[in-house]
């Protein structure tokens, strides 16, 4: 499955950059969502293989953990970050179609990636800040293929209500925010469509909207 999902992603890369039909700023948002999501499944399924592979307990070491939790938090929120940033895209291209090729001109498309990338390197290191703060025992392994922060913070010798507090404040930040907008682009793509006066309208909209739509789901 592990292997699907990286050649997957892997061919549908390779397709939008070497068919020119297909750089358009969905495509475009689309094959950088797919380099999110092989580098999410790759801080974690590899270990997982590799344990039931050999029938033995991965340990992981606390600076190995701190690794696997940066990446996984990056790319965790860089994917929610850019299918927000992709509903956005669709926004444009229903609610405003002709302004849409000014409006997600190449510079803007670069940003929005870009800023997508910072805000997601940024989350990850407080997560990483908020962990190293904290006391441990000498020599912390974790015996799991997955480091969650959670564990962490049960290891620690020292007080950590204030930490979980930040932690679960910033990990609920950066999940809603993009949900926000998620769901907000939506209902103004709903709205817009149900005010197409014709049928025809109505579905060339919808196919439009749903590309977007089975991504998310």
């Amino acid at each position: 499955m592990y292997l699907v999902t990286v050649l997957g992603n892997l061919l549908l890369i390779l397709a939008v950059s070497s068919d020119p039909h297909l750089h358009t700023p969905m495509y475009f948002f689309l094959s950088h969502l797919s380099l999110a999501d092989i580098g999410f499944a790759s801080t974690t399924v590899p270990k997982m293989i590799w344990d039931i592979h050999t029938h033995s307990r991965v340990i992981i070491s606390y600076g190995g953990c701190l690794i696997q939790m940066s990446f996984f938090m990056l790319f965790g929120c860089l994917d929610s970050l850019l299918l927000t940033v992709m509903a956005y895209d669709r926004f444009v291209a229903i609610c405003h179609p002709l302004q849409y090729l000014v409006i997600m001109n190449p510079h803007l498309c670069s940003l929005l990636v870009f800023m997508s990338f910072f805000i997601s390197l940024v989350v990850s290191q407080m997560h990483n800040l908020i962990v190293l703060q904290l006391m441990y025992f000498k020599d912390v392994k974790i015996s799991h293929f997955f480091c969650d922060p959670s564990q962490l913070l049960n290891l620690a010798c020292s007080d950590t209500f204030t930490n979980n507090i930040v932690m679960y404040f910033v990990g609920a930040i950066s999940g809603f925010l993009p949900i926000s907008g998620i769901f907000f682009s939506y209902y103004k793509i709903v709205s817009s469509i149900l005010r197409v006066p014709s049928s025809g309208g109505k579905y060339k909209a919808f196919s439009t909207f749903g590309s977007h739509l089975s991504v998310v789901c």
